[in-house]
């Protein structure tokens, strides 16, 4: 039971962020897997209960915990931002789909559209922030309102992510995660350091 619930949780990931909530279909879903319609429905109540439990296990994906553990009393900024934003950038590089499911889940209005937003983007804007307050305590940064200064930086790490992810192609040359990071970041960090 486990293993077919798994199996019709990884389809609806797939054909959610392909497709989006409204197009895909519990019919579909039951086709992909094999298995008919009341079939999906003795693991799920509903479609929305499905599309709220692949959103809910986004965030079981983002794991960085080895990068904060890292990060955690390092007293350049530039390491870490470039560290923030490489996690960012690889990452999404390597999970479209989330990034597909996020802003599907936003522009649809879904209720754990906040949520997913929070774990998503979130995590790293509340390290940032910790991170920015301790450097401006030590005196290595110049005061600023750090949640601004964190949302901003994560925000355009996440732009350029996108960039990447769901729109290469369309903004015409294609850079590598290094070398927005090498651009960038220095120019953030300058703007910071005391």
């Amino acid at each position: 039971m486990p293993r077919r619930k798994d199996q019709i949780l990884k389809l609806a990931t797939e054909l959610f962020s392909r497709d989006g909530y409204d197009k895909v279909t519990v019919k579909q879903l039951a086709d992909g897997c094999g298995i008919t319609e009341p079939a999906i429905y003795r693991h799920f109540a509903s479609k929305e209960a499905l599309f709220s439990e692949v959103l809910e296990s986004l965030s079981a994906r983002i794991n960085c915990d080895d990068l904060f553990a890292k990060l955690e009393g390092e007293v350049e900024i530039e390491v870490i931002l470039s560290g923030i934003a490489y996690h960012v950038i690889e990452f999404h590089s390597e999970n479209a789909d989330l990034y597909r499911l996020l802003l599907y889940s936003v522009l649809a209005g879904h209720e754990r559209a906040r949520h997913v937003f929070e774990i998503v983007r979130g995590t790293y804007v509340r390290f940032l922030i910790k991170q920015l307050n301790r450097l401006c305590h030590q005196g290595t940064i110049l005061e600023k309102n750090n949640e601004i200064t964190a949302r901003c930086f994560v925000g355009m790490v996440f732009d350029c992510a996108q960039g990447r992810t769901l729109f290469k192609g369309l903004q015409g040359r294609s850079y590598r995660a290094s070398d927005v990071i090498d651009n960038n970041v220095p120019i953030y960090a300058r703007g910071l350091k005391a």
